[in-house]
């Protein structure tokens, strides 16, 4: 491990999960439709409990007053450098399901918005664009501003785009622009039940 990329992986994995991490930084630089569609489409391929795909993305271009209106359900602390995003992402998932003519609370739907999460970051890495997701929003404000129905959970904002330079970024967020380091496996799995 080095300071400049404290990112050393254990055991042999694909380079994409070192290579990829969450920047502030972006060029505020628009992403094309065609590689948005792209990133989507990946989030589409995830797996989820029974096929359900409980996951929906709301998403705002700048320069448009749905960019403007996603930037104030944000915390200010995520406003000052998510304003450069080339696009704001909004991950929600859907709470219920049906099985055999019933509306049951489903027990995955978060799990499964998470893995379309992983794809989707995954997918715009490779395309050369960063995306930082946030939990740093006003969830009862944002569920009126954007129109949320009852049985949708706000899980994430995602900021996606170009990343920017170390010295755009607000001097506050310069030093935290690094990509961090993971906990050991062995804090992380283990055989059996859960330790004591």
């Amino acid at each position: 491990m080095n300071a400049e990329f404290p990112r050393q992986a254990d055991h042999p994995i694909d380079p994409q999960f070192l290579n990829r991490w969450s920047r502030r930084s972006f060029t505020g630089e628009a992403v094309p439709d065609g590689d948005l569609k792209t990133i989507f489409e990946a989030a589409r391929w995830a797996p989820s409990s029974s096929n359900l795909q409980p996951w929906r993305f709301l998403y705002a271009k700048p320069g448009t007053e749905n960019f403007k209106l996603f930037l104030e359900q944000l915390m200010p602390f995520n406003r000052m450098w998510a304003l450069k995003a080339g696009v704001l992402i909004v991950a929600l998932s859907h709470t219920k399901m049906e099985r055999d003519g019933q509306i049951l609370t489903s027990e995955s739907h978060g799990f499964d918005a998470g893995a379309a999460w992983s794809n989707l970051a995954l997918q715009a890495h490779k395309l050369g664009y960063n995306t930082r997701a946030m939990g740093g929003f006003f969830r009862d404000q944002a569920r009126v501003a954007l129109k949320v129905p009852a049985d949708y959970e706000l899980q994430a904002f995602i900021a996606l785009g170009k990343p920017g330079k170390l010295e755009d970024l607000p001097a506050d967020f310069q030093s935290r622009e690094v990509p961090t380091a993971r906990k050991a496996l062995d804090e992380l799995v283990f055989e059996g039940p859960f330790p004591a």
